[in-house]
């Protein structure tokens, strides 16, 4: 059974056709990769699966649910989380604190964990990734990639079933990167289910068991990452055509 299953999935901006009718589907524990030249529509169709935008047509359906119309707290609250592009940490706050405020949603909260073993959890996730030393600093000191670390850990706060990643590795120094990965890999390891677009293809392909490959808003590809790279369509939406 699939834990993600996106149809027809339409979004257009005026005249401009953003995703042309995108299928795909994602089993539990999957780790996908979404890749695609700049402007292909990968962060678009995160953001109509997640309700950030509505989409014309077509139906997105996780774990058994039609999430069309629902907000994104609403998305959240079903387990379904994402991380941005572009960072939004809470600054002002220590990291700490920043990592409890997911806790108050109300997913966490079903989790019935008290306020003190909460705190001692994600003490623990933060431990676990090496942040034990930044646990009191406040986000504002953080570098680039322990903010993209606290990110993913404050996505991961709400107990998502998916976890959807938008570029985790841009800006990255390689062993920033390798952090990442470890994260990742671990998480999904311990069950959840990862859905990653990204440009840094090398570092991706190392992490996934499929891809899927979006270029001008159409689906030109989908396989494992070993299927896609020998893709005449995925060459050619990189590298253009021979002669031209």
């Amino acid at each position: 059974m699939n834990l993600l299953e996106i149809s027809n999935l339409t979004k257009t901006f005026g005249g401009l056709r953003a995703l042309e009718r995108i299928s795909l589907t994602v089993k539990p524990q999957e780790i996908l990769g979404i890749i695609g030249p700049n402007g292909a529509g990968k962060t678009t169709l995160f953001n109509c699966i997640t309700g950030f935008l509505p989409f014309d047509s077509g139906s997105v359906v996780f774990d058994g649910h039609n999430i069309q119309g629902k907000k994104p707290y609403q998305i959240v609250n079903l387990g379904l989380t994402r991380t941005w592009q572009l960072l939004k940490p809470f600054f002002g706050m220590r990291v700490i604190e920043a990592m409890m405020v997911p806790s108050f949603s109300k997913r966490a909260r079903s989790s019935h964990l008290s306020k003190k073993n909460e705190k001692e959890n994600i003490a623990g996730i933060l431990q676990d990734m090496g942040l034990t030393k930044q646990l009191w600093l406040e986000v504002d000191n953080l570098s680039q990639g322990e903010l993209k670390l606290l990110d993913i850990l404050r996505a991961f706060v709400t107990r998502p079933k998916i976890l959807l990643l938008d570029e985790p590795f841009s800006g990255l120094s390689h062993k920033e990167i390798e952090n990442i990965s470890r994260l990742i890999r671990k998480l999904n390891n311990e069950g959840l289910t990862v859905v990653i677009i990204e440009h840094r293809l090398r570092e991706l392909m190392k992490l996934v068991q499929k891809v899927v490959v979006i270029n001008f808003g159409n689906k030109i590809a989908e396989g494992t990452p070993e299927q896609v790279v020998r893709e005449p369509k995925v060459i050619e939406a990189y590298l253009g055509k021979r002669g031209t």
